[in-house]
């Protein structure tokens, strides 16, 4: 059993989806960050963090295809890590194939996958997400950053990870977001409240957002949303204590309305609050609030 508890994120995911800029945040946020590091090698470099003084026991490193051996070796070299009582999480970033097309059309770097100019990058996009399907599955906490920029996704990790006090403890994200706009992709569980009154269809309310008091109290006069809210309360304060059992370490909870502005803003408000007061570690995302006036 090692001295220490580490907390290591692996951070991987497709080319071209910010792997460096997420390690930077990482870096900010006083994690030791490596990029690169050849799996077979993570054992050994945690048992030295494990006795070293000098270096911190928050560590943050980006695996990827570059090395060939990652994709058949991670699972069980993981599960030796783990074992062996260090903290590990992967965090896999993803992004559209037409995002990545554009973003290497914009940049001289070279995909990993793309060995001669004759083949098209859509080939070693495909390749690439094919291989990586299996560590996509197991991953504990996905971001796609199709339409991130450097900024946006340098938040995102920081909102995600700069909160993790107890490295045991689960951590809840609610998301508010817009059908409209397409499901968050790394939701495990989604709430549709578009069976409520909208305050869109109220002229005075439309330029507002469901953070404003006035919005709320209009959300929340509801009749169905007290017998609404007992249900969500009941089946959440059941499951989150069984996947934290379960040994997860992040719960992805995504409230819906149609244009992600008023009333999943306002039902995902009422939720992070109900979490504090339950004493749970929870961040809040409102994904499209600013999209739709």
């Amino acid at each position: 059993m090692a001295n220490k508890q580490i907390q290591t994120v692996v951070i991987t995911g497709m080319s071209g989806s910010g792997k460096s800029t997420a390690l930077k945040a990482f870096e900010d946020m006083g994690y030791y960050c490596l990029d690169n590091l050849p799996i077979t090698l993570l054992p050994e470099f945690l048992s030295l963090v494990e006795n070293s003084q000098e270096i911190p026991s928050k560590v943050a490193m980006v695996m990827d295809l570059r090395e060939k051996g990652f994709v058949d070796q991670c699972s069980s070299i993981f599960h030796q890590v783990k074992k062996a009582g260090h903290h590990l999480e992967l965090l896999f970033l993803d992004t559209a194939d037409e995002v990545l097309v554009q973003r290497f059309s914009q940049t001289r770097r070279r995909h990993p996958l793309h060995q001669t100019d004759k083949m098209p990058i859509t080939h070693a996009i495909a390749q690439e997400r094919k291989r990586l399907m299996a560590i996509r599955e197991f991953a504990d906490k996905y971001i796609d950053t199709s339409d991130f920029n450097v900024h946006q996704l340098r938040r995102s990790v920081i909102n995600l990870y700069s909160r993790r006090q107890d490295l045991n403890r689960l951590l809840i994200h609610v998301i508010s977001f817009g059908f409209k706009y397409g499901l968050p992709v790394d939701a495990n569980m989604v709430f549709d409240v578009r069976f409520l009154k909208n305050p869109y269809f109220e002229p005075e309310l439309r330029p507002l957002s469901g953070k404003d008091p006035v919005v709320r109290d209009y959300v929340f006069s509801d009749p169905e949303i007290r017998p609404f809210l007992g249900h969500m309360e009941g089946l959440l304060d059941y499951l989150v204590p069984n996947y934290l059992k379960e040994g997860k370490s992040y719960l992805v909870i995504a409230v819906g309305c149609t244009g992600g502005r008023h009333r999943s803003v306002a039902i995902a408000e009422w939720l992070k609050d109900h979490f504090s007061r339950r004493g749970e570690d929870v961040v809040l995302t409102h994904r499209d609030m600013e999209k739709e006036a």
